[in-house]
């Protein structure tokens, strides 16, 4: 039986996408193949704009986004990492549970969820 999510792209996962939100606005954004207004990916992944705008900053602060004047654009920073998201795009597809499980249990994604709840010292 074939590995549904292949060693390569299980890491691209791990490393640069912290939620299903991010996941489906980075493959939107890929298949439009144009830029898209903040609140156009807010309608189309039925978050709210504030929520949104977050996720595509943080997918932005990873390379695989780009701001402009019309909206955010997908950008990937190589061609492996294009790959990696043409091979991620496939994969979802035919299998969603598998990849989506591996997104919940992200460690980035739950210590960003604790560091939630750390007190700290104002300046």
């Amino acid at each position: 039986m074939d590995v549904p999510v292949s060693p390569p792209l299980r890491d691209f996962l791990l490393d640069h996408i912290e939620s299903v939100a991010q996941l489906e606005a980075l493959l939107l954004l890929r298949r439009e193949g144009k830029p898209l207004s903040l609140a156009a990916v807010a309608r189309a992944l039925y978050l709210p704009e504030a929520v949104a705008a977050d996720e595509l900053a943080a997918l932005g602060s990873r390379g695989l986004l780009a701001p402009g004047d019309v909206g955010w654009r997908y950008a990937p920073g190589s061609p492996e990492v294009a790959a990696l998201v043409d091979e991620l795009a496939g994969t979802y597809a035919r299998a969603l549970i598998p990849v989506t499980a591996i997104v919940h249990g992200n460690p980035l994604r739950l210590r960003r969820f604790a560091d939630a709840f750390r007190f700290r010292k104002d300046k």
